[in-house]
Parts: structure tokens; sequence; C-alpha cells
């Protein structure tokens, strides 16, 4: 494929919490003309609206459990089988293992589709805690102790290694230097695109 004949941008973003891909995300859809498909937003919006798929998801939260993945995997396949997410999307949250990996190919492999590109944005982990307890004195967050934060950092870490080396098997991961500002970190990331042959819209 030469570089210009790119005319979507089937993205996922990962990176620890603290990392900056929440905001990136919603950065770069933007750049790209294509939705942020975030699992936790569409799961908050439910439980919000009090849709049966939230009263589902609230019944799992309130026992401590986690999703399960056939479940997540489902409300992703009918958000990006919507009309907005045709020419693309960026996907946040998900997949989180690889057995959504698994549902993922799966689901874009009957549309003839796949991934073009997986930004992971690089932070030290040391970064990472000093954001969160920023985030966590800033927004009153109880929940974010420091214990809270390590462990979510090592689920993270366990749970997101394997799948960045499927994806890095496979020749689509670009790492990008998550520390410095807003901008020099969306700057990096679209260059990397860039070289992929994935345009920005003008």
């Amino acid at each position: 494929m030469t570089a210009s004949a790119h005319t979507t941008a089937r993205l996922l973003i990962v990176g620890p919490q603290g990392s900056g891909k929440g905001t990136q995300g919603v950065r770069i859809a933007a750049a790209y003309g294509i939705p942020v498909v975030s699992t936790g937003d569409i799961f908050r919006a439910n439980i919000k609206a009090g849709t049966e798929l939230g009263q589902k998801v609230t019944a799992i939260l309130d026992a401590g459990d986690l999703v399960p993945d056939e479940l997540t995997s489902e409300i992703v396949r009918d958000r990006l089988s919507q009309e907005d997410a045709a020419n693309g999307f960026l996907l946040d949250g998900y997949p989180r293992n690889t057995h959504q990996v698994e549902h993922l190919d799966a689901f874009l492999q009957e549309r003839g589709e796949s991934l073009d590109a997986v930004i992971l944005l690089d932070v030290p982990r040391e970064e990472s805690l000093t954001r969160l307890r920023l985030r966590a004195t800033e927004q009153g967050r109880s929940d974010d102790t420091d214990e809270a934060i390590a462990h979510r950092l090592d689920i993270y870490e366990h749970e997101t290694a394997p799948i960045i080396s499927v994806y890095e098997q496979r020749g689509i991961v670009d790492r990008i230097d998550g520390v410095g500002s807003l901008d020099e970190i969306a700057e990096r990331i679209v260059a990397a695109l860039d070289a992929r042959g994935l345009r920005v819209l003008v």
C-alpha cells in the first residue's frame, strides 16, 4: 500500500494511568476525524442513563467483579458498527488483554479490516505516580491512595505487556515518549502516524 492510499485511521492508544492517553486520544481523534471509542465512557454513559446494559454493568461492578471480556467485546463491536466509525476509530481501554485482542481481530477480519497503528505512550512509572498523586490532590479523589495507584499500574503492566508484544510482532506499535508538553507529545504521535502514511485532515 502506498503512503497516500490510506483513507482510514484505525488506531489503538495504550499507556499507563496518568500517561495522558485520554487527553491525547481526544486530540488525535479530532485531527483524523474519527471517534474515540472508550469502553469506560460507554459503561459510564449507560450506567448514568440506566439502560439495560448499564444495569448489567452496575451489578457486575457492585459485586466487585470485572466486566467479562465477552460483554465488553460485544459493546465495542456494536460501537464500531456505527456509521461514524466507518472510516476509522481510536480505541481507548480496549483491548486490555489477549482474549480481547482475539475478539477484535475476529471482528475486523470479518470486515476485511485491521488496525493501522498502536500508539504506546511511554511514561516512566515514577512519572505516572507523580501525575496521579497530583490529580488525586487536585480532584480530591480519596480512592487515589498510593497503594491503589500502584495496584492499578501493576495491573496495567501485567495485562498490557502481552498485548503490546502481540502488536509489536505485527510491526504496528509506535512507542511515543509521553513526557513533555501536550503539544510536544501530540506532534510526536502525528509524526509517527505520518510515517505510516496516515494523514491528518487538513
